[in-house]
């Protein structure tokens, strides 16, 4: 396998152009729905190869269950330093399954205890909930999908606004927006290099709603003055995978964009253009993952099934 194993671990870098420039110059949708994908992709990759090399490490640990076999010198040259990166692969790995447990837990959580508190509202789309507090966000799930809404929001907004609220909300229900949020959420927790992809989805996913939102009530400056007025009282979603109107985030740019000219849908940028160019890479980067993990693995299993003893 050699020093291949461990391009998963880095590649991700070569996303960081398109996740910023995926942002301004994308359709929000489409940007989404690539960010997300190259995301997974990259932190799966990533995750395989962390196994592998922790099984070198923990197959030189005294009193592990493994075969013997798999501490032969063989099996040991296939990881280069293998003493330090087998045995600090162990706590990394670790680490990332602790992380991506604890985000779907909180995840699962958070959904339950919301679905829980609603279970006495007519069972309809919307459940307005009577409280001060100002917020909104797009429940999904349960029996149905639902808006959840506070009257004190509610309150300080005018009629079109309102509209414009359960537009962007009904957008993100429709569209299955926690998926790409959840998934950008654990990838980030895989992989520390994808952050930024996490960071540019969130801010995407909102857009894509907005967008939707603009469409269907017609006027794209209600929604954002619906936006910027929300974004002043009210707060965040109760879990960072699931999407809310005013979610904290570049605000600005979001009442900006939607002041601005419709985004042009195209499914994939020219290649002399900077989004086209880096978005060619990071498909490269992505491509050269999945090769160098798929590699590692297949090669891991031949050299393990050579080492074990009949």
């Amino acid at each position: 396998m050699g020093v291949f194993v461990f391009l998963p671990l880095v590649l991700p870098l070569t996303a960081w152009p398109i996740a910023r420039l995926a942002e301004q110059h994308l359709h929000p949708r489409t940007a989404t729905r690539l960010l997300t994908a190259v995301a997974a992709v990259m932190a799966a990759c990533s995750t395989v190869c962390l196994a592998l090399v922790m099984v070198v490490g923990t197959a030189q640990l005294p009193g592990n269950p493994l075969p013997d076999g798999w501490s032969d010198p063989e099996v040991r040259a296939a990881v280069p330093y293998d003493e330090v990166v087998g045995k600090a692969a162990i706590p990394a790995l670790c680490a990332v399954v602790v992380a991506c447990a604890r985000t779907l837990w909180r995840h699962a959580r958070v959904r339950r205890r919301a679905h829980r508190a609603l279970s006495g509202l007519p069972p309809t789309g919307v459940a307005v909930l009577r409280d001060e507090t100002p917020y909104a966000y797009a429940l999904p799930g349960g029996r149905r999908d639902r808006v959840v809404v506070t009257t004190g929001l509610l309150d300080r907004l005018q009629p079109a606004e309102r509209r414009a609220l359960f537009a962007h909300e009904r957008a993100h229900l429709t569209g299955g927006h926690h998926r790409f949020l959840l998934t950008v959420q654990l990838a980030a927790r895989a992989n520390p290099f994808l952050r930024p992809l996490r960071t540019a989805v969130v801010y995407t996913a909102e857009r894509w709603a907005d967008e939707e939102a603009a469409r269907r009530i017609g006027s794209r400056r209600t929604v954002a003055h619906a936006i910027g007025k929300a974004a002043l009282v009210s707060r965040g979603t109760p879990a960072p995978t699931l999407a809310g109107f005013a979610a904290p985030g570049p605000v600005p740019r979001r009442v900006a964009a939607l002041l601005g000219p419709e985004p042009a849908v195209r499914r994939w940028p020219s290649l002399f253009t900077s989004v086209g160019l880096a978005a060619w890479c990071a498909a490269a980067g992505t491509a050269v993952s999945a090769m160098s993990s798929a590699n590692a693995a297949v090669t891991m299993v031949l050299i393990l099934k050579a080492a074990t003893p009949l």
